[in-house]
């Protein structure tokens, strides 16, 4: 009879493991589907000719695929890597590593794999590309079912993991926005690191799970750091969490160590194959992670829970702290690296402790994403019930995790297995991460909207294990000292219960919603472009070198594979300084200086944007030729914007009027109704 009973038993989990499997791998691949067949009906994918779908492409998504068109038309995989390392085809006047500086590894395997595969004798390159990265949502999507699996117990909360993160898909992610941006290919990563760092924290975890999560964790973090640039920094604030979470003694410190060890390697193993990038060795999380090293070297063994040992703690916390910060200004006086010095500034301008007339400046901060969170971000996660329910089970954990550590302070011992009785959920360690994790990721997204892409996600995964873990609401009746029903088998039923009537209600609002997104043909129609393109193709000589938006430059070096002046890319200071200069044909300057700025980057073709040069949309005072005249001097903003004394019109105005000296300097040799396209000539001497 025990026997049978414990095959039973068997049986019953392996039943509950396979159908959860299946639900986060079906899960996955429907999203991935949807993302697919939405884009199509979005863009009209399959009908366009290829210069209409490189179109759709936009900004510093069409540099990045432009990359990979370049390394399919490479003679090999070794010309084409060493061409982009040496790449003095994309911006006058400077040779660059684009790999290096733009993260192109995704794009170097996606052409490795497109080749390799044999795949170009059944699908067309761009179909393979946009496809890889709908595939890695659906990773995405099931690391995330699994994460709040492993956090709750029941399969049911990823379901429901995964339908908030769907509904509210315009809070949680860009991909309908921008395809290759580096977030789209390194967030799956990530998530697949935190679901194989939840499960590695589990107390009850086995040796043979611990060692697949440790290898998992490793095998992510590396690839998440090798294909975004900033993913050390959001690595850095998991490492905070799991420090935070090791200071408060829930006997997991060998572990989190252990994940310390999987940082080192990762920064020093992503140094030498990114070219010895000094970011890495100058970034935060290395200093703190070698601190955190140190400081466990020099810990004493001292008995737990006496003063001593309390006193040892504090002072172990100071020490962390005062060596992260003196371990990083002493790797930057030693390792050459380039100071971000922008974000600095930008930074220090946000937070109101600088004022500046800087264009490139003043251009970051009105950028909306770079704002604070608007009301309708918030009231899209009230609609769906997201925030509300978040908010609960953020604010029980967080009290349940202070209970522990005021019992922790006072000499009481925790158990080693709580059971659903004892109601303390505040006393497993992956909760206690994941609640220190999203409070981080909550500050930083509070101030930029930008950052709610990083916890928007993880806001769907802490609601869902909540109000499906019976272990939270039996914390909350411990509280209320319920006593008119038996708690356990309330807290059973609302386990169930809350999360069904959540999933009905979503299923009835929001499914007829995502039916119809798919059922609508939408219009994705720009032919001024696609004439531009043409013309430009047909027209300009191959050696012709063009000026513009970054926007539009990174466009025309997807779709014609023309020179450019500047790129839309924002970390590097000298495109900055670029697209600062390239933007002056915007403001009130002579076409002298114009002329000049223009042939000092050996331009040859101008191209005037009627969207900007007439731009009336945006907010007041965040317009292109707006932030140029503030930069120039030409508004005084203490006096209402008082326009002062400027003897030269618009030049994006002027120079349509076709007179002199416009006239001297540029030939107008195409236009449309978007687009003026200018040749410059060449002048020998100037007319004051």
């Amino acid at each position: 009879r025990d026997t049978y009973c414990q095959q039973n038993i068997l049986f019953q989990r392996f039943a509950k493991i396979f159908i959860g499997c299946l639900a986060a791998v079906t899960s996955g691949m429907i999203y991935a589907l949807y993302l697919s067949a939405y884009h199509e009906r979005k863009f009209w994918f399959s009908n366009r000719q290829e210069l209409e779908r490189e179109i759709t492409f936009q900004g510093d998504s069409a540099i990045y695929y432009s990359y990979y068109k370049d390394m399919l038309k490479a003679p090999s995989f070794e010309r084409g890597v060493y061409e982009l390392t040496h790449n003095n085809k994309t911006v006058s006047l400077k040779t660059i590593n684009a790999v290096q500086q733009m993260s192109l590894y995704p794009e170097l395997m996606a052409s490795v794999l497109y080749q390799a595969t044999g795949s170009s004798e059944i699908i067309e390159p761009v179909y393979f590309y946009i496809g890889i990265v709908f595939g890695l949502q659906g990773i995405y999507v099931t690391a995330l079912f699994v994460t709040s699996w492993l956090m709750s117990g029941t399969w049911l909360a990823g379901m429901l993991t995964v339908a908030w993160f769907i509904i509210n898909r315009v809070d949680t992610t860009r991909i309908e926005h921008s395809i290759p941006l580096r977030e789209n290919w390194a967030l799956p990563y990530f998530a697949c690191q935190v679901a194989a760092l939840t499960g590695y924290l589990k107390s009850n975890l086995n040796s043979y799970g611990e060692r697949f999560c440790y290898l998992l964790m490793s095998a992510s973090t590396y690839t998440f750091m090798m294909v975004w640039e900033y993913s050390h920094y959001l690595l850095f604030l998991q490492a905070i969490s799991l420090f935070l979470l090791d200071s408060f003694s829930l006997e997991q410190s060998d572990k989190i160590h252990e994940v310390y060890k999987i940082y080192i390697f990762s920064l020093f193993l992503g140094y030498l194959l990114q070219f010895e990038n000094s970011a890495l060795l100058v970034s935060p999380l290395l200093s703190l992670v070698v601190a955190l090293m140190l400081a466990k070297c020099l810990q004493l063994n001292v008995k737990k829970g006496t003063f001593v040992a309390k006193i040892m703690k504090v002072i172990n916390f100071y020490l962390v702290c005062t060596l992260t910060v003196t371990l990083n200004i002493i790797i930057k006086m030693f390792v050459p690296h380039k100071e971000n010095g922008h974000m600095l500034k930008f930074l220090e301008v946000k937070f109101g402790l600088n004022m500046t007339k800087n264009f490139t400046m003043n251009w970051l901060l009105c950028q909306e994403s770079l704002q604070a969170p608007s009301q309708d971000f918030f009231l899209r996660l009230t609609q769906s019930s997201l925030l509300p329910f978040y908010i609960l089970v953020l604010i029980i954990c967080f009290l349940s995790m202070i209970q522990v550590i005021f019992r922790r302070i006072n000499d009481k011992s925790l158990k080693e297995t709580v059971t659903l009785e004892d109601g303390r959920i505040g006393e497993r360690p992956e909760i206690i991460y994941h609640v220190i994790h999203t409070i981080l990721l909550g500050s930083l997204a509070m101030v930029i909207e930008g950052l709610k892409y990083l916890w928007t996600p993880y806001v769907c995964i802490l609601a869902a294990f909540g109000v499906c873990s019976p272990e939270l609401w039996m914390t909350l009746f411990k509280w209320l000292r319920l006593r008119t029903v038996h708690p356990v088998l309330l807290a059973l039923i609302l386990s169930m219960a809350v999360p069904t009537i959540i999933g009905l209600s979503l299923w009835k609002e929001f499914f007829p919603r995502l039916m119809t997104e798919l059922m609508e043909l939408q219009e994705f129609y720009d032919p001024d472009t696609v004439e531009l393109m043409t013309w430009i193709k047909r027209q300009a000589p191959v050696a012709a070198v063009f000026a513009g938006s970054p926007q539009l430059m990174g466009v025309i070096k997807l779709c014609t594979g023309w020179m450019v002046t500047s790129l839309p890319l924002y970390s590097d200071d000298d495109l900055l300084k670029r697209n600062e200069n390239i933007y002056q044909i915007y403001s009130k300057r002579s076409a002298e200086d114009i002329y000049k700025i223009l042939t000092s980057y050996k331009a040859s073709y101008l191209i005037v944007e009627d969207a900007i040069c007439n731009e009336v949309g945006t907010m007041r005072g965040c317009r292109v030729k707006d932030l140029l005249d503030i930069a120039n001097g030409h508004v005084v903003c203490e006096e209402g914007d008082k326009l002062t004394y400027s003897k030269h019109g618009r030049f994006c105005h002027e120079v349509k009027i076709n007179y002199s000296p416009y006239m001297n300097y540029f030939t107008r040799v195409y236009w449309n109704r978007s687009y003026f396209v200018y040749k410059i000539n060449t002048v020998i001497s100037f007319q004051s």
